[in-house]
This record gives structure tokens, C-alpha cells and sequence, in this order.
């Protein structure tokens, strides 16, 4: 199979990197410990297969609360909309949410995928030749480089060396998604033919050793890249979106379908959102739910803690109060006030991939008039329903009837002037309803469709920010402080981040080839910046 020859290229490489020891013919065998396994007693029981492939599941989703901070939450979540930073202390020099992240931030994104999954993906393709440990390696490899092209544009993917990142050569982004195509074709290949059995549950946090279900994740997830390519190739989109809902396996159809991935230890948002108190619901999100009176609230963020007496005017049916994105250092330090705080423990589940999202993709999908097994009325209705079912909330058919709902106006109970830059009360940003209507145009379904999922996924930023950037929607406030020197456009918000200076020090000439690869596919053509658009991201008018 195609997949085992792409996966071949990678063993040689495996060989080298954690197969150095060849040079010294025996050594490991004269300075072996005789208490401690080698390779040879780890795979005697699966152990180090189970090891590496647990590792790598982490990394699509991480744990530890120091990378998911700068990869889930500080980065991606002001982006999306969802999140707003709230310790703004000295340390914090600069900030994704103002669009002046510094080299410590920046680099975290690129670097640290790459130095954090290929050495366990290395040695699994080098230490085994199970074929579905295989085809998982390859498919978890496609989600989390899925996240690093997403967010830079082009990257090292079918050539990524010895040195990982460094040093190797760049593929564009459209190369890049064509060979994701290529390899998830070849990986449902092999977990169809397997869908009926199961593999031991200890090497799986997410599904429990069930490959359906890993089945029906890797076809979500190439329905997931079917449709970000939309702008750039709504034909390639089109057939591969019906690929995958069309297939044997099909995609996930029913709430319990969805991956969330158990922790090992706790869950990433606890230390970062009510410990570390670093970030705040956001406000975007919150009038969104206020305005639609959405039951998912209580299950997402906390009631706001602002005294009665110096609320701002709030009422009782305003409880809930989010915190303005990007918000300027060391004017106050939010954590201090009583902005909403996600409602969430340290043994809750981390969610990866909610059923939810496939589903109101086939909504859109249906809404370009594709096969998706549905109209695009009633796959919405249905993503809103399997979203309330995942999130064990109650009230579904009156949301789905809410007519009358819109987002509300963000008024902050610090602003004590008007026209202060925390208030933004002057302007509605969208009157989008719930209720479906099927005189709607085009636009006004497709911005129904994504602002639902936009709530229904959270806290998936990454995931949200990229369906912003390549569609426009859910509409946002700009961020309260845009320190990007004119870079970045207040109305569009940042589109990609630039390259480490560190792979400008160690990659220079593959970088060099990597802008060249930017702006020959970029709508706007600015160079390794902020505000040059990524492949996909073109839609027509935006």
C-alpha cells in the first residue's frame, strides 16, 4: 500500500535517530543494566508500542497545561473568539491577543509539535510493523501537522529530516493537504478492513482500542479538511467531503461517536483558566449565548462574581459577563475582577473531535447542494441537538425555535465612561438568529451553520479560529488592542503567524523557499506576515 511506502521513508530516518548506536557495534550489549527492559522487553508486550502511541495521541490535544497554554488558549483562543487573556502581568511583554507575541510565544506553535511528536512517530515506524499501529501513527501525525500548516502556511511535511523542523525542506500548504488526502485515503483503507476488531484499551485514551470509531474519525477528519479547502478547491472539496460520509465507515453520526481523550493526570484548561486565573471567557462568546439564552452557559463558564452595587447596569438576565480580547497590559488585571470562568475540573475529558462538528459540516456540505445524507435544515438542527446531548444539557427545541435571539451588545462593568475601549455597546456585531429559515440567502445560513458549531466545539480554538479566518464567521469584535504596528487589519484579525527566528537562524534557505511557497499561494500576497492569508483561506468578497 501506498501508505506503507510513505511510512518506509520515515523508517530510514527512525533508523538514524534512535539507532545511532550502530556505530559502536555492541555497546548497548556490554552496558546493558540488567534491571531495566530495553526495546526488545518493551515490544516482548506491546508496552513501548502503547507508550509511543499514547504519547502521540497527547500531543493532538496536549496535557501539559505549559504547551497547551501557548497552542490551545493563549494563542488559538483569543483568535477564535473564545478566549480572553486576564494575567497581564510584567512578564507577559507580548501577547497573541494583541498581535505582538514575542519570540518566546511565537515559536512554541512550530517548534514544539515537531520536537514533541516525530521522535515517538520515528521510533514506532521504526520499532514496528503492525499495520494498524501504523495507520494510527500516520493518522495522528495528519492531526497534529493539520494544526502546524493551519497555522503557518507551508511547513516541512513529506521531508521532514533528522532534525525534525530544522533544517528541513518545506512543502506548500496545498502539497501538504494533498498528501494528508493521499495518506487518510490509505489509513481508512486498512481501519475498515479492521473495523471489527479492537486493539488492547491501555494504548487508547480517546476510544478505548475500538478502530471503528478510529475509523470514523480519521473520514471526519478528512470531511474537516474537505471542507477548509472549499475556497481554494470547492471540486477536490466536494469529492472528498463525499468520500468520506459516503464510505463504508462513514463519519461520526451520533454523540457518542466523538473523541474525547481521558486525561492522565488532569486536565490542561483547570490549571490555566480557574487556577492560574491566565484567561477569561471571552465576551464575543458570551453575547452570543446571552443573546440566543442558551442553556449550554452554566456548562461552559460560570456566573459573573461583579458586586451588585457596581455591576454596571447588569440585570439578573445578564449574569454571565466575558472579558474583552485583547485587553492592554497594565491597565488592570482582569483575574482580579469577575468575568466569567470556564466551568471545568481537573478529571474532566479533553475534547479532541465532538460528533457535533461533522455533523453541521455536513450541514454546509448540504448547503453547496452535496451528498451528505441530509438537507442542510436538518443536519443543522441535528448538530444543534447532538451538541446539547454531548454537553448533557436540557431546553434543545426551544433553542432550535429562538427566532427572535441575536447577540447582544458587550457591556463591560469596568467602563465607567462611554467610549471607553473596554465598552462596546455602539455595535451589534451580526443579527444572526438560531431558528432556521429556509428563505434565508446563502451567507445568512452558512454564518447560521458556523456560529452554531463555533459554540458547539468550544474550547477547540485551534479549530474555530481556522473556520473564522477561512469563512468570516462567527462575526467578532476586533480585539480591544491591536499592537501589531498596522500589520494585522482590526476587522479580519491576524490570519497566520510567521516563522520562528530560530528556523531563519538554523533553516534559512528552506524557509527562504517556504515564503517564496506563502505568497504564490496567498489571496493577498504580504510576505512572511500576520496578515498574509494561508492557502485556503480565499474566500471570494472577504
Amino acid at each position: 500500500m501506498e501508505l506503507h511506502k510513505t511510512i518506509a521513508k520515515f523508517i530510514a530516518i527512525g533508523a538514524i535517530l534512535f539507532g545511532v548506536a550502530a556505530c559502536t557495534s555492541n555497546f548497548e550489549d556490554y552496558n546493558k543494566n540488567p534491571y531495566e527492559p530495553d526495546a526488545d522487553d518493551m515490544m516482548a508486550d506491546g508496552y513501548l508500542v502503547r507508550a509511543l502511541v499514547l504519547n502521540m495521541q497527547d500531543v493532538m490535544m496536549p496535557e501539559n497545561e505549559n504547551f497547551s497554554q501557548y497552542v490551545d488558549c493563549l494563542m488559538p483562543g483569543g483568535f477564535s473568539g473564545y478566549i480572553a487573556d486576564s494575567n497581564l502581568g510584567t512578564g507577559w511583554s507580548g501577547r497573541f491577543a494583541t498581535y505582538n507575541p514575542s519570540e518566546n510565544w511565537s515559536r512554541v506553535p512550530f517548534g514544539d509539535f515537531y520536537e514533541k511528536f516525530y521522535p515517538d512517530y520515528f521510533q514506532l515506524v521504526n520499532q514496528s510493523k503492525d499495520e494498524l499501529f501504523l495507520s494510527l501513527a500516520e493518522l495522528y501525525r495528519i492531526a497534529v501537522m493539520l494544526r502546524v500548516t493551519d497555522t503557518y502556511g507551508p511547513i516541512p511535511y513529506t521531508k521532514v529530516g533528522v532534525d525534525n523542523a530544522i533544517k528541513s525542506p518545506y512543502d506548500s500548504q496545498k502539497d501538504v493537504y494533498m498528501r494528508m488526502f493521499e495518506d487518510l485515503d490509505n489509513i481508512i483503507e486498512v481501519l475498515t478492513k479492521l473495523s471489527t476488531q479492537k486493539f488492547n484499551a491501555g494504548a487508547d485514551r480517546i476510544f478505548s482500542g475500538n478502530i471503528a470509531s478510529w475509523a470514523k474519525f480519521a473520514n471526519s477528519l478528512k470531511l474537516r479538511m474537505a471542507m477548509r479547502i472549499v475556497y481554494a478547491d470547492e471540486t477536490l472539496a466536494k469529492t472528498k467531503a463525499e468520500e468520506a460520509v459516503n464510505s463504508q465507515m462513514g463519519v461520526m453520526t451520533a454523540s457518542t461517536d466523538g473523541a474525547f481523550r481521558k486525561v492522565a493526570d488532569h486536565n490542561p484548561w483547570e490549571r490555566f483558566m480557574p487556577n492560574w486565573s491566565d484567561a477569561r471567557i471571552s465576551a464575543d462568546l458570551v453575547c452570543y449565548m446571552n443573546g440566543f439564552n442558551d442553556p449550554r452557559r452554566p456548562i461552559y463558564y460560570n456566573k459573573s462574581t461583579f458586586a451588585a452595587t457596581s455591576n454596571g447596569g447588569y440585570t439578573d438576565a445578564e449574569d454571565y459577563v466575558g472579558s474583552r480580547r485583547g485587553i492592554r497590559q497594565g491597565e488592570f488585571n482582569s483575574w482580579s475582577h469577575g468575568y466569567s470562568c470556564m466551568n471545568v475540573t481537573t478529571e474532566d475529558d479533553i475534547l479532541v473531535f465532538p460528533a457535533s462538528e461533522a455533523t453541521f459540516l455536513r450541514a454546509e456540505g448540504a448547503l453547496r447542494g452535496w451528498n451528505m445524507g441530509g438537507t442542510a435544515q436538518a443536519l443543522y438542527e441535528e448538530g444543534i441537538r447532538m451538541s446539547f446531548a454531548e454537553r448533557n444539557a436540557t431546553g434543545v427545541d426551544a433553542y432550535i425555535a429562538n427566532a427572535t435571539g441575536k447577540v447582544t451588545a458587550y457591556k463591560d462593568p469596568l467602563a465607567r465612561k462611554s467610549g471607553q475601549i473596554y465598552d462596546y455597546s455602539g455595535s451589534i456585531v451580526s443579527d444572526v438568529t438560531v431558528a432556521w429559515n429556509e428563505s434565508f440567502d446563502f451567507e445568512t445560513k452558512l454564518e447560521q451553520i458556523i456560529t452554531q458549531k463555533w459554540i458547539a466545539i468550544f474550547p477547540n480554538c485551534m479549530e474555530a479560529w481556522s473556520e473564522y479566518r477561512r469563512t468570516g464567521y462567527p462575526k467578532l469584535m476586533p480585539m480591544a488592542a491591536n499592537l501589531s504596528g498596522g500589520v494585522v487589519n482590526d476587522t479580519e484579525g491576524i490570519a497566520r503567524l510567521t516563522y520562528p527566528t530560530n528556523e531563519y537562524r538554523e533553516n534559512g534557505e528552506n524557509v527562504a523557499v517556504a515564503v517564496n511557497l506563502l505568497i504564490k499561494e496567498s489571496s493577498n500576497k504580504k510576505g512572511d506576515s500576520m496578515a498574509t492569508r494561508v492557502w485556503w483561506d480565499c474566500k471570494p468578497g472577504k
